[in-house]
């Protein structure tokens, strides 16, 4: 059995080389995904991805060992890819990361270079890793939308504009218009806030101010990623 050649073309492989090429690429790209699943953030989990870094690794993994060192073979078997169009949209950039590092590990065992596959696939799981329980690239600002409606006195806005002058750090108004024929006025204030819990005291103060209805406050932070 050790004698057995896998034949491709101008390059013969023993059989067990190719067995551990592929077997490294799914061990590999088997780990990227269990880090994938692990750091995943998010509301739209697709299971799909998760099975596409294994197989893709594979996938590039023989086709690795069947090009070889052939360029008239890459050639011929980019120009195949090229003819299939890939329609799936990844909306998170760490998502193509992720499947662009299970097929580079792939890659990287089609050639036997394995030592090189591990220690990258090592390196990449420990940063992404890392990243994902420091706060690296967690934007501390908090920025939200504040919505109320106020009787149309000059008084009560003079209130309103009190409190939102002593807790949020800046703030603007985004809309403002009459409502209820005129007895109301509907404002819209975008606000940046210090601390994560001043939102709760903004609420909270502008709760106090007389006659104010239907207040509301939107986190644009917790609507853009979760």
């Amino acid at each position: 059995m050790d004698s057995l050649l896998l034949d491709f073309g101008t390059i013969k492989l023993h059989w067990h080389t190719v067995l551990l090429s592929l077997v490294v690429a799914f061990c590999l790209s088997s780990v990227i995904a269990l880090v994938y699943e692990w750091t995943f953030q998010g509301l739209s989990w697709s299971r799909g991805l998760m099975q596409t870094m294994v197989l893709g690794s594979i996938i590039t993994c023989l086709l690795m060992i069947a090009i070889g060192d052939n360029v008239a073979r890459g050639i011929g078997i980019v120009g195949s890819l090229a003819i299939i169009r890939f329609r799936t949209n990844l909306r998170d950039p760490r998502d193509l990361v992720f499947l662009f590092a299970s097929l580079g590990s792939g890659v990287a065992s089609g050639v036997q270079s394995y030592i090189a596959a591990t220690f990258a696939t090592a390196l990449f799981c420990t940063i992404a890793v890392a990243m994902h329980s420091s706060r690296f690239g967690t934007r501390m600002k908090y920025d939200g939308l504040v919505r109320f409606q106020i009787p149309a006195a000059p008084d009560i806005a003079a209130q309103v504009a009190q409190v939102l002058q002593q807790i949020p750090r800046t703030f603007g108004l985004v809309t403002m218009r009459d409502v209820a024929q005129g007895d109301l006025v509907d404002c819209t204030y975008q606000v940046k806030l210090v601390r994560e819990a001043d939102s709760t005291r903004l609420i909270e103060a502008l709760g106090q101010v007389e006659g104010i209805r239907g207040l509301s406050f939107m986190n644009h932070t917790s609507a853009l990623e979760v």
